[in-house]
This record gives structure tokens, C-alpha cells and sequence, in this order.
């Protein structure tokens, strides 16, 4: 399972030489110990992972008891895990560091000792839970791993050489050959069906079979809103109520969150910290309405209008179609061959989302309502800025359309009343 993090660690490990440890976090199952092992065994002459989520207190009582004695700290791990260590040649991975706070608070030390290296591991939903008595290590760099990427996707089923044609096409404005179109069509309806996260891409590129991709998906979903009771404390119950209410809010024409569906009398104020769990924990991907398409997005935020879009767009499909607890094979089968009848752009506009933060992009919207000024009334899906910043010419608009029937109205608007602005329009349209 290659995954793109894995050239952040190479780079890492060159650049740091020993000066950094590595904390790689995000949502459970996305695959944060399998890259950090597998890095490890390919990288190092020997390493020992310490899963603390299964390891006895007394190994956790070591990172209490001996930081100040790490001769007697290194000799007992070395013994207990059956492993040599060689200086600057082994790795230590703390996987599921949320369960040890000392451990992570011992970094600072073990780093500054320079005899080994570092990879901590740890789900976002509970990570920041666990640090109330600690001092967060300065030396302690952060990358966040998301569910598999289109790209990614398609080598896990065995093709590595389209997205590279694909990319050629787009740099040359040249379209893809109809053939080609097709091929990559597929994948791409495959990559909606199935999602991003490692386990259930590996099953499907193994069986093919729908039906128990859609249980291991189903799997993750409960294990997610076991999480959210565990650990979400007293907005638990407003969490887990926007959870289970984000396909119901994507499928509307209007995406953007209305607080009323969970409540009549809901505030923002009262869920803001229900949505900052849910963000914070890596489950959801939230898109904020800019109010003035100009560089500094961030700067013109209303923060109390925003689309919530799930950050897996394969479990919010298994979330959408959830009459009997499972999809079937025949549902997935007929949106593959488009012979299903649904509200499509729900899917499409949540892909989107997805592949513009694997992008390391932050997520912005433009919507203007004036009842009385039809020109001044318009939604643009997505915003995002170039990377090099000129005096004018920034921003590039993103519409996502499904079907083959499409209209630009809003696009056409916002063109005509900000062309300063902007660089160039993109649509996406999944025909």
C-alpha cells in the first residue's frame, strides 16, 4: 500500500538527522502504523514499536521513572522487545502515543540524547485529550495523514502509470483520448464507491467484492461513534448529532449546514464546539464562506456559515445509503454503470472536498444572497489561491457539477463582477 507520506518521512529523517522526532497523526484507521512500520523496516537497521494502547503500566511507568536514566531506559526496552540497538541506526515508534503522555512529554529529552530516532503515532480524537500534564515537545514535528488519495488509490489496484498521463494531458491543456477518459472514469467511480481508507481499499483490490468492502466501512463508522461517546465529553451527544446528519445536509440544493435540522432553537455558539471536535479530530472536513474573493481568504471568514463534508467520501456513501445496514452489491453495482437515480452531486462536491485538503488546500466558499439583485446572488463551491501571489489575479474559482445538463449562471456572475481577482475558472463534472 504506497502512500505519499511515506516521501515526507525520507525527507524527514535527511533533514532532521536526529534533531526532530516525527508525531504523524490523524483519524484511526487511516493507516498512521502501517506506513510507520513499514518505514522502519525500510530505512533502519532495527527498530521497536511500543504499542501503548496494549502495553503493560510497567513499560509505561519507565517514561515516569527513568528519563533521567536513559542508559537503564534504553538497555530494559532493548531487552524486554528482544531487539538490538545501533546509535543513529534504530527507530522507535510510539504508536498510539495518546495512551502515554509521558512518553510524548519525554521526547525533549529523548532527542536531545541523539542516540536514536523518533516516529510517534496517534489518533487526533483523542491525542489533545491526554496532554494536560505535559509539556508539548518543541522538538516534535507534525504531519497529518488522510485516507488515500485518488493517486494512491489506483496504485493499490495496480496502476501506477495513468495519473502520470493524466497529469501530462492537463500540463499540455490536451483531453484525455475517449478510451482513456473511460479507464480513468472507472477508477474514479471505484475511488467514489470504495474511499480512501487503507483497509477497505486493500480488501476490494483483493476480492472485488462490494458487499464486505461495505461491512469493513460499516466497521469504521461504529468505531468512530464509539470514539465520539468516549471522547468527546459533555458536546458528545451534539457531536455525534452532526455526524449522523452530514449526508442528510449534502444532499440538499443548499449545502451549506442549517443548525435548525438539529434543533429550531439551535445557536451556533451552542455546536461551534461540537464542529471543532469534529474538524479537530480528522472526521470532517469543513468549507467556510468567504465573504470578499481576495488573497487572505481566511481573512474575510464567516464562520457561521460553512458546508460540513465527511472526510472519506466512500464511508459518507455507506452513511447515505443506510436503509439496511449495508449496501448492496446491486447498489453499488448500478452507481458504478450510473443505472442508480441519485442526488449524485452530494458524492462529487464531497470528493472534491476531500482531494482539494489531501492538497494541503484549506477550504473556502463563495455565497452572496440579494433578494432584490438577481446579478448579486451567487455560490461558488470552492476558492482557492495561487501559490505565488501577484497584485492581482489570485483566486481560482471551482464549480462541481454532476449529469450531463449544466448551467454556469453563478460562475458566469462572479466572472463578470470579479475578473480582477481572479486567474482562471475550473468546473468539475462527472461525466
Amino acid at each position: 500500500m504506497k502512500r505519499k507520506i511515506y516521501d515526507e518521512l525520507l525527507k524527514w529523517k535527511e533533514n532532521s538527522q536526529g534533531r526532530t522526532a516525527i508525531l504523524i497523526d490523524g483519524a484511526k484507521r487511516v493507516g498512521k502504523s502501517y506506513i510507520a512500520e513499514t518505514f522502519a523496516k525500510e530505512n533502519y537497521k532495527s527498530y521497536i514499536v511500543i504499542d501503548f494502547s496494549k502495553v503493560s503500566q510497567a513499560i509505561k511507568d519507565l517514561f515516569d521513572n527513568y528519563v533521567d536514566n536513559l542508559d537503564y531506559l534504553f538497555t530494559y526496552l532493548s531487552g524486554y522487545y528482544g531487539i538490538k540497538l545501533y546509535e543513529r541506526e534504530s527507530l522507535f515508534i510510539f504508536d498510539e502515543i495518546q495512551f502515554c503522555p509521558r512518553a510524548r512529554g519525554a521526547i525533549k529529552h529523548l532527542v536531545a540524547d541523539g542516540r536514536y530516532d523518533y516516529i510517534e503515532t496517534g489518533s487526533l480524537i483523542s491525542i489533545k485529550k491526554n496532554v494536560k500534564d505535559i509539556l508539548i515537545p518543541s522538538e516534535e514535528h507534525t504531519i497529518k495523514m488522510k485516507p488515500m488519495d485518488f493517486e494512491e488509490f489506483m496504485w493499490a489496484l495496480g496502476n501506477d502509470t495513468m495519473m502520470d498521463f493524466i497529469k501530462t494531458c492537463y500540463a499540455k491543456k490536451r483531453p484525455l483520448e475517449q478510451a482513456m477518459h473511460r479507464k480513468a472514469m472507472d477508477y474514479f467511480k471505484e475511488y467514489l464507491i470504495i474511499g480512501g481508507m487503507p483497509q477497505a481499499v486493500k480488501l476490494y483490490s483483493e476480492t472485488r467484492d462490494f458487499e464486505k468492502v461495505d461491512e469493513v466501512k460499516r466497521d469504521i463508522l461504529k468505531l468512530y461513534r464509539e470514539d465520539i461517546r468516549k471522547f468527546a465529553d459533555e458536546v458528545n451527544l451534539k457531536v455525534e448529532q452532526i455526524f449522523d446528519e452530514i449526508p442528510n445536509q449534502l444532499q440538499k440544493h443548499e449545502k451549506k449546514f442549517n443548525l435548525a435540522s438539529l434543533d429550531i432553537n439551535a445557536r451556533y455558539r451552542e455546536y461551534y464546539g461540537a464542529f471543532y471536535w469534529l474538524e479537530d479530530a480528522g472526521l470532517v472536513n469543513i468549507a467556510y464562506n468567504t465573504t470578499e474573493p481576495n488573497i487572505g481568504l481566511g481573512l474575510n471568514r464567516d464562520s457561521t456559515a460553512f458546508k460540513c463534508y465527511m472526510f472519506d467520501t466512500g464511508l459518507l456513501l455507506s452513511m447515505a445509503f443506510d436503509e439496511k445496514g449495508l449496501v448492496s452489491e446491486e447498489i453499488y453495482k448500478k452507481i458504478l454503470f450510473d443505472k442508480l437515480t441519485f442526488n449524485e452531486g452530494m458524492i462529487i462536491e464531497n470528493v472534491v472536498s476531500q482531494m482539494l485538503v489531501n492538497a494541503k488546500r484549506k477550504l473556502y466558499f463563495f455565497s452572496r444572497n440579494n433578494r432584490n439583485d438577481s446579478n448579486n446572488t451567487m455560490e461558488i463551491d470552492f476558492l482557492i489561491a495561487k501559490s505565488n501571489i501577484t497584485s492581482k489575479h489570485n483566486i481560482t474559482p471551482i464549480e462541481v457539477k454532476s449529469g450531463k445538463n449544466y448551467t454556469y449562471s453563478s460562475l458566469n456572475k462572479f466572472q463578470n463582477k470579479y475578473k480582477e481577482y481572479l486567474t482562471r475558472s475550473n468546473y468539475y463534472s462527472s461525466k
